[in-house]
């Protein structure tokens, strides 16, 4: 293949781009849905890209998507993915009422899922998402503690759900990506990306905020992790959520088992969990009542994910939007299958999207590895419980700075897209949305709660439509 440095070569790359662009749209993909550079590699027109081994340098270059790392590296970085999606993953289904060991065997195995279906080409973990907390709750009467023991009838939904979301990917894949960058473009998606960290900001800050010696070790999770991410160099570097957290739980060790200050790590769960175990599986029960207030979750996903995806091209210069239609219907069938045996539904993280801003690591090996790292969890009762034992006081701090770094690659997007913020639509779309999402304003249709980040969606989405026919009238 000639070398695209090779002026010589100007005549045989236009040829294989005319190719690839061919072989692209004969699969349903619009490959001019973003005008980044063109990577032969990333755009081969096949199911898998090309994969290469990674040759820059770690202090300065970026990883790329199909980009892979020595198996050492690679594990290091899905254990810190692991890591970062451990929280929320387990804190959505003790929300619910689910079993959280069973939430994270799903998570692993939906997110190899995730790999295969989506070609490799869409670096992302799945976790239990959050946006069916409130539509379970109201189907099951769940009382907030302990087994929900209506748990089959939201599981009918959940899968309902992930069918709803899978056809809409289908349809994606069908019809291009074209309909969707006009629905959403720039202006909305780097609102929508904003206002996943900002609507879950207040959650963490309280979370951390019961006392002040929780407060105090949060800010000291956050000034650790922000120090290997500012003054250290390579892979260290890379792995600076990792490393922050196992330092400032040597920290807390240290302050509460050791010198009495706090409340002490228990390690007694550890102690008396097996190695090895099988969660308990659960059979779905549909019931229509349950599906129609469930199911429309799926919409909301579709406007997350798609600020998710957003903000990933913004931090790779790659076209991953002609493969959106296959992330939704991967993220749609992984919802399916997780609920099909009693676990949560599913999304892409937004906490692993915020790891991969700081690190510059997007190659997709590395959330296989995590993937199989949550398997292994789900699998082991006695590391489920190791994990189990960080302090929420941890994770809230490294959720400040995860949630942050999201929130920043929603203002990168209008950066890199050149946003002209002195038009008075621009202005109201962005105002409107940011702060409807970050109060959390929620309206209802129906019997259904759209929450802030659906209702902030849906205002962005319609505000940008009024304006853009009124511009294109006059």
């Amino acid at each position: 293949m000639p070398s695209q440095k090779d002026p010589s070569s100007a005549s045989d790359n236009s040829a294989q781009d005319l190719s690839t662009q061919n072989a692209l749209e004969s699969a349903g993909i619009d490959s001019a849905a973003i005008n980044y550079p063109h990577n032969p590699d990333f755009e081969n027109g096949r199911w898998f890209p090309t994969w290469r081994p990674y040759k820059g340098n770690l202090d300065r270059d970026p990883v790329g998507i199909n980009d892979y790392l020595p198996p050492s590296k690679s594990v290091l970085l899905g254990i810190q993915h692991t890591f970062a999606m451990f929280g929320a993953t387990v804190l959505a289904p003790l929300l619910m009422g689910f079993d959280p060991n069973l939430a994270i065997l799903m998570s692993g195995i939906c997110t190899v899922m995730f790999f295969m279906i989506t070609g490799g080409r869409m670096p992302s973990y799945l976790g239990s998402s959050f946006a069916f907390i409130g539509p379970v709750i109201a189907v099951t009467a769940y009382a907030g503690a302990g087994f929900n023991d209506n748990l089959n009838v939201a599981l009918g939904g959940i899968m309902a759900c992930g069918i709803i979301y899978a056809l809409i990917g289908l349809l994606v894949m069908k019809t291009g990506t074209g309909w969707i960058e006009r629905l959403m473009p720039p202006i909305v998606t780097g609102a929508i990306v904003m206002i996943i960290g900002l609507n879950l900001a207040p959650v963490t800050i309280q979370g951390v905020s019961a006392n002040q010696f929780d407060a105090w070790m949060a800010t000291l999770t956050v000034l650790l992790i922000s120090g290997v991410a500012v003054f250290t160099r390579g892979m260290l570097r890379r792995l600076l959520l990792l490393v922050g957290l196992v330092l400032s739980y040597v920290a807390y060790f240290v302050m509460t088992n050791i010198l009495g200050f706090g409340t002490a790590i228990d390690f007694s769960t550890v102690a008396a969990a097996s190695w090895f175990g099988l969660p308990s599986i659960h059979t779905p029960r549909f019931e229509m009542s349950a599906i129609i207030l469930i199911a429309p979750v799926a919409f909301i996903l579709v406007a997350e994910n798609l600020g998710h995806f957003k903000a990933v091209e913004g931090m790779t210069k790659a076209r991953v939007t002609p493969y959106m239609g296959r992330a939704f219907l991967a993220d749609g069938l992984a919802t399916t299958f997780s609920a099909g045996f009693g676990g949560t539904g599913v999304t892409t993280y937004a906490e692993n999207i915020g790891v991969m801003a700081v690190t510059k690591v997007y190659s997709t090996t590395i959330f296989v590895v995590a993937g199989l790292v949550a398997i292994i969890l789900g699998l082991s009762p006695k590391f489920g419980a190791i994990i189990q034992t960080i302090p929420a006081a941890l994770l809230g701090g490294a959720s400040i700075v995860v949630f942050g770094l999201i929130t920043v690659a929603g203002i990168k997007i209008w950066i890199d897209s050149h946003i002209d913020f002195s038009k008075n639509s621009n202005l109201i779309i962005a105002a409107v949305t940011v702060i409807m999402g970050t109060g959390n304003f929620s309206l209802h249709l129906g019997g259904f709660d759209l929450g802030g980040i659906g209702t902030a969606t849906l205002a962005a989405i319609v505000l940008n439509a009024l304006f853009n026919q009124s511009s294109e009238a006059k």
